[in-house]
This record gives C-alpha cells, structure tokens and sequence, in this order.
C-alpha cells in the first residue's frame, strides 16, 4: 500500500491486525486459552475433521454391510424332515400292497419321487424277490421286507436320474462287486449296492446315497419320514434339508426310462 494511502490505526473504518493470525497457512501456531493455557489450534481442528470423518466412514459401513445383508438370497429349505405321503405314478396313494404287487427287483424302470425338497429325487425300488430284506426296507406284516428309497443324485458330481439309475439282474456282463443288481451312474461309473444301504461298489463315488427312510401306516399307506443317521448330504447340497423348497404333504412318483450304459471301471 502506498505511505500516501496508509490509514493509521486510529482510521474508524481500519480493522486492527490481529497478531495471532500472522502465521503461514499450513503452520502450527499455539494461541493462549481464557484458561491462560496454549491451544494448539492445528491439531484441535485436525482432530475435529477426524472425528466427522470417523462418523460418516461408520455410517458408510453400516449401509454398505446392510446392502450386501439384502443383497444375499435368503437360504431357501426346511429345519426338519416331513412327514410326506407317497403317490403311485397312475395318482393311487402308494401302498405296502400296491409296491408288492406292481413294483419288483426285475423291473427296468426308473421310479423316482421327490424328497424333502423339489429338487431332490429318489429312487423308489421293491427289491423282491431278488432281494427280501435289504438295509433298512419295509415291507408287509410277514412278508419281505424289500422296499426301499435312495437318493436318485449320484455322490461323485451329481448327475441326476435317469443318467443314474436301476439296473436289474442281467442288464450288463459285469457284475460289480458280485452284485447282480445295481444302481448305476453312467457319467462316470460309479455304482452302489441298495441291498446295503447304498453303499459304494465302484468309485469314482466315495460316498453312498442318501437313503430315506420310509414308514407303513395301519393302512399299509407308504410315508416318506426322513433320512437314515449314515446318509450323507444329498449331492450338491450343504445339508439335505437346504437348497430348495418342501415338497409338500404328498410326493406322486413319476416314471422315466433309464439312461443305460455299462461303463463300469
């Protein structure tokens, strides 16, 4: 400013210079307090700063981890096994006499029905007369206690019904483990034995199938109850009970061809 234009302190409109603010931007400066202690202005406006952006950074957080919270599918299933009535394929309730009757251990047929969840099958098998008391059958009062349920998924990598299937006596030259009779995946090769509870016979499979476990009303009414304490997960699942919704009060068996293929290792 020029010495002409220079406004002496006494000038009305002159704003005395304040002493305390005669430092760099940037630089620490301590004023004193009304207390007559120093304050670090810097740092108390530093440490404000970090305050607001700790509360904003939490309330970021929160939103983001309550996004992610809805954006996961819920986990769909059921927290224990149902009590489901089994359906014959023509829409009859299955029955211990009707299985006896129109089901046998000969018969190439795939007879599947779905349990607990829609997305997992089983094999519906009358072992009779091959076979009168597998693991775990039912059957009438007296008589062979030959029926049984497994899961229709193979254990190694999953393949469905009808690639996995029955094979009756005869239906290959080999016979596994010497078991006539069979359930036989032809995505890799891996067979079971249903007179023991499904257990392995060939590999790849390292796992049996799932076996359900079924239960006879005084009506000789077929019921589908739960899984056998051995049974492992149902393939592809993380426990059996998780992965899809319930079938129902009732499961209607449905009848497929089989996929046939004699690649057993």
């Amino acid at each position: 400013m020029s010495p002409d234009l220079d406004c002496p302190s006494s000038c009305p409109f002159a704003v005395a210079r304040d002493e305390a603010l005669s430092f760099p931007v940037g630089q620490v400066h301590r004023v004193a307090s009304d207390e007559g202690e120093e304050v670090d202005e810097t740092k108390r406006n530093m440490l404000k700063l970090l305050a607001v952006a700790g509360i904003v950074g939490v309330g970021i957080g929160g939103g983001v981890a309550g996004a992610l919270q809805y954006a996961q599918p819920p986990t769909i299933g059921i927290s224990s096994y149902p009590r489901v009535q089994l359906i014959d394929v023509s829409g009859k309730p299955m029955t211990l006499d009707l299985a006896m009757k129109e089901y046998s251990s000969d018969s190439l047929q795939c007879y599947t029905f779905a349990y607990p969840l829609l997305n997992e099958p089983n094999f519906f098998l009358n072992l009779h007369p091959a076979v009168d008391y597998p693991l775990n059958g039912i059957g009438p009062a007296g008589g062979p206690q030959s029926i049984v349920a497994f899961s229709a998924i193979c254990q190694h990598l999953g393949c469905p019904a009808p690639a996995i299937a029955y094979y009756p006596a005869g239906t290959c030259p080999e016979t596994p483990g010497g078991k006539s009779l069979y359930i036989h995946c032809t995505c890799h090769g891996s067979t079971y034995d249903p007179a023991n509870g499904a257990a392995n016979l060939t590999g790849p499979a390292v796992l049996p199938l799932p076996q359900v476990i079924l239960e006879a009303d005084a009506n000789g009414n077929i019921f589908a109850v739960g899984m056998t304490p051995s049974s492992p997960p149902v393939n592809g699942h993380i426990n059996t009970l998780q992965g899809d919704y319930a079938v129902g009060p009732t499961s209607q068996l449905g009848v497929q061809p089989p996929i046939i293929l004699c690649n057993i290792p």
